[in-house]
């Protein structure tokens, strides 16, 4: 899961976050003015942006843990060490504070319900819990080829992503495939499709490229936002949707068994 990012998106991010001199945004924005899956890109970075802010900006406000500034007085033998734990903790701000402002995250630690001992929540989570937040509130445009198009956006994503993608069949628990759209994932293109039931009730299945071996089925909670995910065939998969975990469970299995190849 840590393959290199194509300078292409590395330019992209760093346009996004303000980082590049006049000239070369002028460069990046006639690159933009004839290439809208790379304006997409951009709209998506800048929505990911304004959602993180919103989520974990706070968290710079808050005081130091008195249990980390206990560490960080020096002890008379250990002046060299007092040094670096104050380092370390003046880095750990600063990287938070990157990530607050950049387009390109990672996975952020937060406490988890999980199906497994896993200790962190993987950054599949994220992604899909964003990608929920961005698109399932869109009234005109929540997706990008739409739901009675399911070959031609299957065949499509499966092309971007370089394995094949299904669209798997919710009828029976009363959701509809509303259509799905290309993303920008931490490992690459990701899928996103999107579900509706009569109510108007949503819920999305993301995709993303996977070099992970474990295809244990883990279970996470982002607020009233539940996700189930898992990897096969080299892609990592998540289901999200407003529901409690028990009402998930039965699609999230369907969705498993279906995306078998």
């Amino acid at each position: 899961m840590n393959r290199p990012i194509s300078p292409e998106l590395l330019r992209l991010h760093a346009y996004v976050d303000g980082q590049l001199e006049v000239d070369e945004c002028r460069q990046v924005e006639a690159y933009l003015a004839d290439n809208p899956e790379a304006q997409a890109r951009v709209s998506d970075y800048r929505r990911m942006n304004d959602l993180l802010r919103q989520m974990y900006e706070p968290v710079l406000q808050e005081p130091i843990p008195e249990s980390l500034m206990a560490q960080s007085r020096p002890q008379p033998q250990e002046s060299k060490g007092w040094w670096r734990s104050l380092g370390a903790i003046a880095a750990g701000i600063t990287l938070l504070a990157v990530g607050l402002g950049s387009g390109f995250y990672f996975g952020v630690n937060q406490q988890i319900t999980a199906m497994t001992t896993q200790a962190e929540i993987d950054h599949v989570v994220n992604e899909a819990a964003v990608a929920y937040s961005v698109y399932t509130p869109e009234v005109r445009h929540p997706v990008e080829v739409p739901g009675d198009q399911r070959d031609h956006l299957v065949g499509w994503l499966s092309k971007r992503m370089g394995h094949p993608i299904n669209a798997p069949q919710l009828e029976s628990f009363d959701m509809r495939l509303l259509g799905g759209r290309l993303l920008a994932s931490e490992d690459g293109p990701g899928a996103l499709l999107m579900y509706e039931n009569p109510r108007g009730a949503r819920l999305i299945i993301f995709a993303c490229s996977s070099d992970e071996k474990s295809t244990a089925f883990h279970f996470a909670q982002q607020g009233n936002l539940s996700v189930f995910y898992w990897v096969d065939n080299s892609l990592t998969y998540a289901i999200a949707a407003e529901m409690d975990r028990d009402r998930l469970q039965p699609l999230a299995e369907s969705v498993y068994n279906q995306m078998l190849f």
